[in-house]
């Protein structure tokens, strides 16, 4: 908080957060396009068209478990014989009249059996005969045929975001290829005199350039395709310039810095001056100088643009709670819905005037239930404590926070989706 208390000056015309979001959402369009990669490259991508099952899942009836299949009309109490055994990846065999098979998981059930029998409960005597423990139904422990999915149903529609676990399924029907939708350019620039890139030696008044590095690896994580504009200097001609590159290139532009209303703070003129402002502000702390405008003549036809402020952690929070699911939409697929629910906080802290804030905090659950504690200081250009969070702790406009109270809490292994 500082100490003149300028932060906690209320601004007038800020917007709100979940208004923002919604309007966000409603102003992105899905990019045009797509390409066929193969299934090992498809992790992050979305599926361009809906995928249907081209054989049935499983293919065959098989067993659950290793253990005995057997016909339970054929279970006499002096035993069968083990007369067939049966290994996963054999074909489809015949169970001899008044005998069972050792079967193993995954192995197809012999035609001819209607049970198979867990080892674990089964008895054999000196000459090898199956005696089961217990009661039997018919059908038990068999994978039925078709069970999980039909030929010609359907198993990921268009939109999917494919995971390890969808490619799983993709695989298992054998698929080896697919169609994707192409990736979204993201032009991403940073603003500044004082910037340079991170590895370069600092002279007093220099600050390395953390932000665009970290969108550049949000954008990434998203399945983004990058396009890195590097540092623009505080100067009108060259970022007018660096930002007709980035709408005549891209899909979206992303630049953080320079996007307040100082004499140094030259992104706004600059994209007015090539398009226009949607809108700017959001009654949110870290990160009230949010933007959103486009370069173009208007906001359908052009190119979309999204200005994040300069402290790094407002550029963070603006990324995660606006520019993630506006880029979700562009890519084809649902905005991911926010997870929230509440926590009791763990510590008192006077609450923000004007705004809701998003104080960074992680979980303690050594009482067994979670506990929210700050997890360091709680200043927008302070990374420790971003770095180190496990959520946010959501505080509405003009509330305190009192320890022992819940609040809404916002996990943020979210925003990796």
């Amino acid at each position: 908080m500082s100490g003149c208390g300028c932060a906690e000056v209320a601004t007038p015309g800020l917007l709100d957060l979940f208004a923002v979001r919604a309007r966000l959402i409603d102003a992105a369009r899905p990019v045009d396009g797509s390409e066929t990669v193969p299934l090992d490259e498809a992790c992050r991508r979305v599926l361009a068209e809906d995928l249907l099952a081209s054989l049935d899942m499983p293919g065959v009836d098989n067993s659950a478990m290793d253990g005995y299949a057997l016909s339970l009309a054929e279970l006499v109490t002096e035993g069968l014989p083990v007369s067939l055994r049966v290994p996963a990846g054999a074909g489809v065999m015949r169970l001899p009249a008044g005998g069972c098979a050792r079967i193993f998981t995954g192995a197809p059930v012999p035609l001819g059996a209607d049970a198979v029998v867990p080892q674990e409960r089964v008895c054999l005597d000196a000459e090898g005969r199956v005696h089961v423990e217990g009661e039997l139904a018919e059908g038990a422990n068999i994978r039925r045929r078709g069970e999980e999915t039909r030929a010609g149903a359907l198993l990921l529609p268009a939109g999917t975001c494919l995971d390890a676990a969808a490619i799983a399924l993709l695989a298992s029907h054998g698929i080896g290829q697919l169609k994707v939708v192409r990736r979204l350019k993201v032009a991403l620039l940073s603003t500044g005199d004082e910037l340079i890139e991170p590895g370069m030696d600092r002279v007093p008044g220099q600050v390395h350039d953390s932000n665009r590095a970290m969108l550049k690896a949000l954008l990434a994580q998203a399945g983004c395709q990058v396009l890195d504009l590097g540092v623009i200097a505080d100067d009108p001609h060259a970022l007018r310039l660096t930002m007709a590159e980035a709408r005549d290139e891209a899909d979206l532009v992303v630049c953080s810095g320079g996007v307040s209303v100082g004499e140094e703070d030259h992104v706004r003129p600059a994209i007015e001056g090539l398009g226009g402002i949607d809108f700017h502000g959001v009654a949110i702390k870290p990160g009230k100088p949010f933007a959103f405008g486009y370069l173009g003549d208007d906001l359908p036809a052009g190119t979309p643009l999204i200005a994040l402020p300069g402290n790094p952690v407002a550029s963070l929070v603006g990324w995660q709670l606006l520019a993630l699911p506006f880029v979700q939409v562009c890519q084809g697929r649902e905005a991911v819905p926010l997870q929230q629910f509440p926590v009791m906080a763990g510590f008192s802290r006077r609450g923000p005037r004007g705004r809701r804030e998003l104080l960074r905090v992680v979980l303690d659950w050594t009482a067994g239930a979670p506990v929210a504690r700050l997890a360091g200081g709680q200043g927008s250009h302070m990374l420790s404590a971003a770095s180190q969070a496990h959520g946010y702790l959501v505080v509405d406009a003009n509330k305190n926070v009192e320890k022992g109270h819940a609040y809404t809490y916002c996990p943020a292994a979210q925003f990796l989706v």
